[in-house]
């Protein structure tokens, strides 16, 4: 390997360790979460550059698809949501109401 390449994955495989670590522990904090996901990027970066100037072939990381929901996936999951609890309230409401207009009996008579 190159000393570029090696050196640059060998800080790549530091930040990956280090940030198994982070969101691996019991308390995870969000702020050390951030700081760890941006040293891996930015080691993940630096090691493709050296990938580059060395073959000239795009980045190893471009295809990596990002594991959360599209927005509007996350929307209409609201949104399904939001319409289940709204018919369940409606039916309790429906059920609570039949009750209340039950009829009485009529012993006055």
């Amino acid at each position: 390997m190159s000393k570029k390449i090696d050196s640059a994955l060998a800080k790549l495989t530091e930040a990956l360790k280090y940030h198994a670590e982070v969101v691996s522990a019991d308390k995870v904090r969000a702020d050390k979460v951030a700081r760890s996901n941006a040293k891996v990027r930015r080691t993940a970066a630096a090691y493709a550059s050296a990938v580059y100037s060395r073959t000239a072939t795009e980045s190893p990381f471009l295809d990596i698809p990002d594991p959360r929901l599209a927005e509007e996936t996350v929307a209409s999951l609201k949104a399904e949501r939001d319409a289940i609890k709204a018919r369940k309230v409606a039916s309790k409401d429906a059920a609570h109401k039949g009750k209340d207009e039950a009829p009485q009996s009529d012993s006055g008579s």
